[in-house]
């Protein structure tokens, strides 16, 4: 697997954002959707498009952790953990102190919140510029 960044040129990386996106609208009202259309890391497999990930700078110590997505075909072969690895690499070795994020609160998420427990995440308030949502959750991680 290859992690890199990427832009949003490319057929793949569209259809993967779009499917993240309907994913997004199929377990969560529009008022509660807070995906990221930006450039982020990508997994590929040769010229497969597995998962993506970004991370937005909220200030010089604290990151957001944005637009996680595995691709439907891919699930359940740890590309996600190996996404998040690399992007909590990558934060520390930017100098954040912490890394946060907003996921949903329905079952669907159920792995999403698994995944990122056993990462080290903690259930947080909401934090930048969000407000409380009962379809969110928020966690975060200290560095």
């Amino acid at each position: 697997m290859d992690i890199r960044v990427d832009d949003l040129t490319g057929a793949q990386v569209i259809g993967l954002i779009a499917e993240h996106l309907q994913g997004m609208a199929d377990d969560s009202p529009p008022e509660s959707i807070h995906a990221l259309n930006l450039d982020g890391l990508k997994a590929w497999e040769e010229d497969e498009l597995l998962g993506c990930g970004a991370i937005k700078e909220l200030d010089k110590e604290h990151a957001e952790l944005k637009s996680m997505r595995t691709a439907k075909d891919h699930k359940r072969k740890g590309v996600a953990r190996h996404i998040l690895a690399h992007i909590i690499e990558e934060a520390i070795n930017h100098g954040y102190k912490r890394i946060s994020l907003e996921t949903g609160s329905t079952d669907s998420f159920i792995p999403a919140r698994k995944l990122y427990e056993n990462f080290g995440f903690t259930y947080c308030e909401p934090f930048a510029d969000y407000i409380p949502d009962g379809n969110s959750t928020f966690m975060t991680k200290e560095l």
